[in-house]
């Protein structure tokens, strides 16, 4: 029997650093959800953003290590998502489809490494703010004002955002992640709708917070940027509030699941 090569350890370790991202990452997702759910119905506090739920697992039981354990997933996600970057393993090609693609992946990974630095402060409690996404994106929009054509720059992103979310729509309502699962048939019965759910309205979130950056842009206005913390207040403000909040929420809780089965399910090769 052939042993393994230091290579294939290599790839063996990387695809679970992989794995445990996308674990990581529905988690997030997962409690932005829940939580958003429960306050749409009035049976919790102010919708939270990504930093926002992880702020919430400091104050679980264990919550130091869960945060450590976390931390660790979303370096692994954005770990691979560079991978999946530079390397293409993908196969999304050098077309300008493809450039997009990629160029999403390593904006992907940069959030991704905040989030999980983010988490390590919490743990060392050096965090001092509330956590909301919509802090982060301000201030992100706010450093990319200052620089020459930042209102541009600004506007740029928001154009990402929605491209990225036109492209979470797209993805949900042809399937396309099937070609990256290695899911068993009767599994897929039950999980693809609920794959495509997720996607779905993850997309619609991109969109919005897309719209709330060129907003920013042509109003040369950084607070006008917002993540899902404005996108979760702006839903709420509007007729019917309450149900689409807890459509949202139901959404974001289907992709967090989504994550979970890519962790469990999708095809990860870094030696392609």
């Amino acid at each position: 029997m052939a042993k393994d090569t230091p290579a294939t350890d290599q790839y063996e370790a990387l695809s679970l650093f992989a794995r445990a991202g996308y674990a990581a990452r529905g988690i997030v997702y997962l409690l932005i959800g829940g939580l958003a759910a429960l306050a749409a119905f009035g049976q919790g506090g102010q919708t939270e953003g990504s930093q926002g739920a992880l702020e919430r697992l400091l104050i679980a039981p264990g919550g130091t290590v869960l945060l450590g354990a976390m931390a660790f997933g979303l370096l692994g996600y954005a770990t691979w998502r560079t991978i999946q970057a530079v390397k293409d393993t993908d196969h999304h090609g050098l077309g300008a489809k493809g450039i997009a693609i990629r160029t999403g992946l390593l904006v992907s990974a940069v959030i991704h490494v905040l989030l999980a630095v983010f988490a390590v402060n919490l743990i060392f409690h050096f965090a001092a703010s509330s956590g909301s996404s919509g802090g982060g994106s301000q201030g992100m929009a706010t450093w990319l004002m200052k620089l020459p054509y930042g209102p541009w720059i600004v506007g740029a992103v928001g154009l990402t955002f929605i491209g990225a979310g036109i492209a979470h729509a797209v993805k949900g309502w042809k399937s396309q992640f099937d070609r990256h699962f290695n899911m068993p048939t009767k599994t897929q019965q039950w999980a693809y709708p609920i794959c495509r759910f997720g996607l779905a309205t993850r997309g619609l979130v991109f969109v919005l917070v897309g719209s709330f950056f060129i907003i920013a842009a042509y109003q040369f206005n950084p607070d006008e940027a917002g993540g899902l913390a404005e996108v979760f207040s702006t839903l709420r403000s509007q007729m019917f509030g309450k149900w689409l909040l807890a459509f949202v929420a139901t959404g974001l809780f289907a992709f967090g699941l989504y994550s979970l089965l890519e962790a469990l399910y999708r095809r990860v090769n870094p030696a392609s």
